[in-house]
């Protein structure tokens, strides 16, 4: 049994290769900043289906809308859509082309739904926007397995996908084998879009997630998948079956792409302008400067990053109980919070196995000289 199971996760990490082996080569400094709009379901594939309309209208309307934003508003930033019309596409197809296209961003649109005989069918709502990670609850397995269930729409899936069964919950140990390295700004947008869903679409809060989608994991680059609210509420229906409601999704996801956008070209601006190096001084060649102490050697520490937030929580803040000697961070208006600092990389792994328990998916961090890096 083990080893026809570690045959599948091997099986498993050549497929990921595959799927993210066509990066392209690297692009240069005029590379234009490129974010890749997916549209989820289509064609054959309606999604979630609802009394009025169904997922796969809803999501490509909002897409385009998107875009048409993005257009108006950032003519520099390229725009790649997964599908701009009504056809079925495969996963690996939506991944494929966002990797050709050398994206900066990946944003899978989706709307959301629960079981028929779910007592809370009529009435559960809010919005939720996922990255790639370990499925926290059985709630987040649950979609996970929905959005992944397109697979079987193939003929020969299994092989396609090296084994992989959207149904088994085998499979995702692939994800906590191997974690997207985009994760960190894969959050910061996570929690940008969140925020503007609530504020801007007047969306419930469903938090952010993290979860094993396929799509996610084989896209090179950092990258999201949004739950607008749920179709099989007869309210949030409603409002997504109109255009002022798809109006707002649109900008909300627009608002926070900007501000990652923004936050993107302070960062690459600054890494084009690297400063003289320290105690250098034209015309002092060869000379030693002995009233310029030499510069101390960098400290880098190691934290366990377990949780962000658009606004700074309070101490006592439930999140926290039973995670000790916590600080944080601010970067890119989010606040991120972690746990202990640690001179090793050894010590830090021991901290993330206890933080763990209680935050599934936390990641170790580096600073250097109290900075991320």
């Amino acid at each position: 049994m083990y080893r026809h199971l570690l045959t599948r996760i091997v099986l498993l990490c050549a497929a990921a290769a595959t799927a993210v082996g066509a990066r392209g080569a690297v692009h240069g400094a005029q590379k234009p900043f490129t974010i890749v709009i997916d549209p989820g379901h289509g064609g054959r594939d309606y999604g979630c289906v609802g009394k009025l309309t169904n997922e796969k209208t809803i999501v490509l309307d909002v897409a385009k809308r998107l875009g048409k934003i993005l257009e108006d508003e950032h003519p520099d930033i390229k725009r790649v859509y997964t599908r701009d019309d009504d056809r079925y596409l495969t996963l690996q197809q939506r991944a494929d082309a966002a990797n050709k296209a050398g994206g900066d961003l990946f944003v899978s649109i989706h709307v959301n739904s629960i079981d028929k005989r779910a007592r809370n069918r009529t009435t559960i709502h809010g919005a939720s926007v996922y990255t790639l990670g370990l499925h926290k609850s059985e709630n987040n397995l649950n979609v996970a397995m929905r959005e992944n269930a397109v697979m079987e729409l193939e003929q020969d899936y299994s092989a396609k996908y090296q084994g992989f069964d959207p149904n088994s919950t085998e499979s995702y140990i692939i994800f906590e084998l191997n974690q997207n390295s985009h994760v960190s700004n894969s959050l910061d947008l996570a929690s940008a879009m969140q925020d503007e869903l609530i504020s801007t679409a007047g969306r419930a809060d469903k938090n952010v997630r993290q979860a094993g989608f396929w799509v996610l994991w084989a896209v090179a680059m950092p990258s999201v998948l949004v739950e607008l609210d749920f179709i099989c509420n007869p309210s949030m229906e409603r409002f997504l079956n109109t255009k002022d409601g798809r109006q707002k999704c649109a900008r909300a996801l627009a608002n926070a792409i900007s501000g990652y956008y923004a936050h993107h070209r302070r960062v690459a601006s600054a890494r084009g302008s690297e400063p003289a190096p320290a105690g250098h001084k034209e015309g002092n060649a060869g000379k030693e400067n002995k009233e310029t102490p030499e510069p101390s050697a960098p400290v880098l520490t190691y934290h366990v990053q377990f949780l962000t937030s658009s606004r700074r929580l309070s101490e006592n803040d439930k999140r926290m109980k039973g995670v000790s000697d916590v600080d944080c961070y601010v970067e890119h208006k989010t606040y991120k919070y972690y746990s202990g600092t640690f001179s090793t990389l050894a010590e830090a792994k021991k901290r993330l196995a206890s933080v763990r328990k209680k935050h599934s998916e936390a990641f170790i961090i580096k600073m250097q000289d109290g900075k991320r890096i």
